[in-house]
């Protein structure tokens, strides 16, 4: 049996996302925020997802310190935005990945790999594991909603 090359980037994607937990309990809580050397999703402004309609790359004088990450914007106004409502421009999940977070996983995740949906910003580890959510946003979405207060908390014990 023979793998369409799409289909075997979707596998090797789908093993990534596992591998990230192993077989075992988590056995701490994780990082809030998903962040990198760079800021909250690599340093991109979290309101231009929502006004612009795509990820900005923000600026290193246009920062802000909340929930342990520093988050870069590449306006006042969005900065401003941000300030007065940090929870509605977040991403979801702290900004791990959406579909591993569905599989009880925490994987980084790519500024470019996203989708708005009902005014929340979700964030994906790549563009194709995102294909893989988008073939089923509300259950994918149900999943990451009942394994993420657990996954944060560092108590999920892989089911």
């Amino acid at each position: 049996m023979s793998l369409s090359r799409r289909s075997l980037i979707m596998h090797i994607c789908a093993a990534a996302v596992l591998s990230f937990a192993g077989n075992s309990a988590f056995a701490e809580a994780i990082a809030p925020i998903f962040s990198t050397q760079a800021g909250a999703i690599r340093g991109y402004d979290p309101v231009a997802y929502f006004k612009q309609n795509k990820p900005v790359k923000g600026k290193a004088n246009l920062s802000y310190e909340w929930q342990g990450a520093t988050w870069h914007f590449s306006t006042q106004a969005n900065l401003d935005a941000f300030k007065a409502d940090p929870e509605k421009y977040s991403p979801q999940y702290g900004g791990y990945c959406a579909y591993g977070v569905a599989q009880g996983y925490t994987p980084e995740t790519d500024p470019y790999a996203y989708k708005v949906v009902d005014g929340k910003l979700y964030l994906n580890l790549s563009k194709v594991v995102l294909k893989r959510w988008q073939e089923d946003i509300p259950g994918y979405i149900h999943d990451a909603n009942q394994n993420w207060p657990d996954l944060k908390a560092g108590t999920y014990v892989e089911k």
